[in-house]
């Protein structure tokens, strides 16, 4: 869609745009699921985004549900976890400085579902971080 846009802010037609595009899908240029997996590659691996909010970013640039189950696969489940463990854990220390448990906890889970990870996983990590 952003290439489409492009297009059309350069001048083209909707006939030249469709052309255009033609011969960059089949030049293999424009590739949709290849866009997916590397997006959500890395969003994961720079900005530590969880699934929930890869695939809002990926609906908002409107690719299909298709590519993006594909591109939530090049994710690895263990690292997903290992790395929703390690930002838990490194905000956590910084909050109980300032707040009490309470607010600390509460604060821990905001900040962990607006980075895009699943409530369950979440509360998973608090839980495990409490016990400590």
């Amino acid at each position: 869609m952003e290439v489409r846009n492009k297009l059309y802010e350069l001048g083209c037609n909707t006939t030249e745009v469709n052309e255009h595009i033609a011969r960059l899908i089949e030049a293999g240029v424009l590739n949709e699921e290849k866009y997916a997996q590397s997006y959500a590659r890395g969003k994961f691996r720079m900005k530590q985004w969880g699934k929930r909010k890869i695939i809002q970013q990926l609906k908002f640039h409107q690719v299909s549900d298709y590519c993006i189950k594909k591109a939530l696969k090049e994710i690895d489940a263990d690292e997903y976890i290992k790395t929703l463990h390690k930002i838990a854990e490194k905000k956590w220390q910084g909050l109980c400085i300032t707040k009490n448990k309470i607010a600390a906890k509460a604060g821990l889970y905001r900040y962990l579902v607006q980075k895009g990870y699943e409530n369950d996983l979440v509360q998973d990590a608090i839980n495990e971080l409490i016990k400590q």
